[in-house]
């Protein structure tokens, strides 16, 4: 492979071109990507494979403005303050032009003030908590995926159609898991304002105790469950609740539990009639999905779970808003990403000029099993933007600093 087509993998990885070649207009364009591969391979792995892919799709076209793309991935093992060192490392040592990645939202937020102090451009993948781009929102943070407002809105409205009046949380206790509880909360409450909250459920993450929980949650009587739970901790979650009898006779919502990622590993014991967000990724039959898919299968001999899709449309949008802004220079990234939409396998997309928030969609649906394993279905697809505040809401968050 061509040394100036190289992807920089891993913090053990080595510069791909010597620092001469740096200074000049074809240097690549350089990427400095943080994420948590050790503690969340599930979902970062397939992630990393899938930028990896776009990666080379796109320098086989020439790459960006007349230079190739650059990735430089690190590992910041779900801890902020690891994230933030790897920041400066990147930025410093490495000398790249762009921030990118996140997986959990703390680690996400804390990138973002880096990115602020250091006026260093960063694009968030994956958090999802909304003070990413309002309350704590500022110049230099993009993010791409729908936020928990998004994906609240969408199964805020399904839930309302339910008969369900008495409702329970259970939830992570970090930023992610307040914020999609806040937001369900509200947003059903204005569509439903008979219903009544009797309860709330905050497990450590990564430390539920699903006994126990399941237990308390069984005691308030609830007639729905807002769950906000993934990972690990969601497959003790269902299991313990299935051993119990929890979600028999109530309605279950559901944030992010039609991902793949988290659907499969429940194999049988996947429940069944959850509303969900997730990513139905096999039954997407779109000609831009089916190629994008087929591409993925190729190069990794896998399908591609949600992550894929994260991480694809992460180096596509970078792609296109330095396309737009002419230069890496930061002052115009930030100015060429603002409005600046991108192709992804599953629609346009474009990053907000108000709020900085990318218009990716939410796929809602049903679980279901299909023979041995859990899938979604009855789902549909909502464009990000049908989904968003208007920007008088956005501006009544956002410091006008971020401006």
């Amino acid at each position: 492979m061509l040394v100036s087509r190289r992807l920089i993998l891993g913090a053990s990885g080595t510069l791909a071109l010597p620092g001469i070649l740096r200074a000049q207009g074809t240097a690549p364009i350089r990427i400095g990507e943080i994420n948590s591969y050790t503690s969340n391979p599930a979902f970062t792995l397939p992630y990393r494979n899938a930028m990896q892919l776009a990666v080379e799709q796109i320098n086989a076209k020439g790459g960006v403005l007349g230079r190739q793309l650059e990735l430089i991935t690190r590992d910041d093992a779900g801890r902020p303050q690891d994230a933030v060192r790897l920041a400066g490392e990147l930025v410093n040592d490495q000398k790249v032009d762009v921030l990118a990645g996140a997986y959990l939202s703390n680690v996400g937020l804390a990138l973002g003030e880096y990115a602020a102090q250091n006026k260093k451009l960063y694009v968030g993948g994956e958090p999802l908590t909304d003070s990413m781009v309002w309350e704590k929102g500022n110049r230099y943070t993009f993010r791409l995926r729908p936020s928990t407002y998004m994906q609240a809105a969408i199964l805020a409205e399904e839930a309302a159609k339910l008969p369900a009046k008495r409702w329970a949380t259970v939830s992570p206790n970090y930023e992610f898991g307040q914020s999609g509880v806040r937001w369900f909360k509200q947003l059903l409450s204005a569509k439903r304002p008979d219903v009544t909250y009797v309860g709330e459920q905050w497990p450590a993450l990564g430390r539920v105790d699903a006994g126990a929980t399941v237990q308390a949650l069984e005691a308030m009587k609830p007639d729905g469950i807002f769950n906000v739970l993934f990972g690990p901790d969601l497959t003790n979650f269902v299991r313990q609740g299935n051993t119990r009898g929890l979600f028999e006779r109530r309605s279950v919502v559901s944030l992010l539990t039609g991902e793949p990622e988290y659907l499969d590993p429940l194999g049988d014991e996947a429940p069944e009639g959850w509303i969900v967000t997730g990513y139905p990724g096999e039954q997407i039959d779109t000609a831009a999905h089916k190629a994008y898919a087929a591409d993925y299968r190729r190069r990794f001999n896998a399908k591609p779970m949600c992550g894929s899709l994260v991480g694809y449309a992460l180096i596509q949008s970078i792609a296109a808003g330095v396309a737009k802004a002419g230069s890496t220079d930061v002052e115009k990234l930030v100015e060429g990403f603002r409005g600046a939409r991108f192709d992804t396998p599953v629609g346009n997309c474009e990053y907000r000029a108000v709020d900085h928030q990318g218009t990716l969609g939410v796929f809602v649906g049903k679980t279901a099993l299909k023979g041995n394993a859990g899938v979604m279905t009855d789902w549909r697809y909502i464009d990000g933007k049908d989904l968003l505040p208007g920007d008088d809401f956005v501006r009544g968050l956002r410091p006008a600093s971020a401006n």
